[in-house]
């Protein structure tokens, strides 16, 4: 039975962190006529309860502390999505302007792989052996399926998965991490496939859900249970999905239709939402 959820303001990026200059480039050409005071993405769980967050299009990296007080952490110059950290505890940055980063936490940006090998960088996961997984999908679409999904190991070595995906958005793996989920969202849908696939070349992948409306899936979610939390992009909600792909619950948001991203603590939920610069909270059944 699916549950309907209100969500709840946990916090909301401060004032005095609006950008009100003239738009970027990046605004410019993902959001036309428009201005944009901030657009966040890609949150992570430090291991002190500290919440990461990137702002794309002004290269800018917040840090919320468990009373949700915001802090700007670090600004560069670069395009960043998503960031994870690893083990080590450095942190992972898919930027769409310069590629795939290490950051050690304090001002030390590294390359890992460079912007010219991508159309342009998204979502990343970090895998139990600190496999990264990140998705590659510069302007690919229904119209241009080209968009792409890697692999790099520790050891730098970078693998190409997947070449035939419309916009790869988010990306999440099982908690066993035997499965690799994948947001194809201008193809409105959730992929699935093997990460240790047996074939050759490519991975069979398949549909895992099929959604409608909205822009379609960006950011995902995996429990520890296996349940999949999907962010619909530009529909203000999310979904929340079991391991059969049935809907066990949807959340709506109170304000705000640009829900970009979402990560699990436990039983809660914290959504991302980019429009109003929102987090919001739900606590989920186990």
């Amino acid at each position: 039975m699916t549950q309907y959820i209100t969500a709840n303001i946990w916090s909301k990026l401060p004032q005095e962190f609006h950008y009100d200059g003239e738009p970027n480039d990046w605004v410019k050409m993902t959001r036309p006529g428009q201005s944009l005071h901030s657009f966040l993405e890609g949150p992570e769980f430090d291991q002190d309860g500290n919440l990461w967050l990137v702002d794309v299009p002004y290269g800018r990296i917040f840090k919320v502390d468990e009373g949700g007080e915001w802090s700007l952490h670090h600004q560069y110059d670069g395009e960043p999505h998503s960031i994870k950290q690893k083990s080590d505890g450095r942190f992972i940055l898919t930027d769409y302007k310069n590629g795939l980063l290490e950051y050690d936490g304090t001002d030390n940006i590294s390359t890992l792989a460079a912007a010219d090998k991508f159309k342009g960088l998204s979502d990343l996961t970090i895998a139990p052996n600190d496999d990264i997984w990140f998705t590659d999908s510069g302007r690919t679409s229904l119209s241009d399926p080209t968009g792409n999904v890697f692999r790099m190991e520790p050891d730098g070595s970078l693998h190409h998965i997947l070449n035939n995906v419309p916009y790869p958005n988010g990306i999440a793996l099982s908690p066993d991490g035997n499965l690799v989920y994948v947001a194809a969202t201008r193809a409105n849908a959730v992929w699935r496939f093997m990460a240790d696939f047996p074939d050759p070349k490519w991975p069979m992948v398949g549909t895992y859900i099929q959604m409608s409306g909205g822009l379609g899936p960006d950011g995902l979610a995996v429990h520890k249970n296996g349940n999949l939390a999907v962010a619909h992009a530009q529909a203000g909600r999310v979904y929340v999905y079991n391991i059969f792909g049935d809907t066990v619950a949807q959340i709506d948001l109170p304000d705000g239709l640009w829900v970009t991203s979402l990560i699990f603590n436990e039983n809660k939920l914290y959504i991302i939402e980019a429009q109003m610069g929102m987090i919001y909270l739900v606590e989920l059944e186990e």
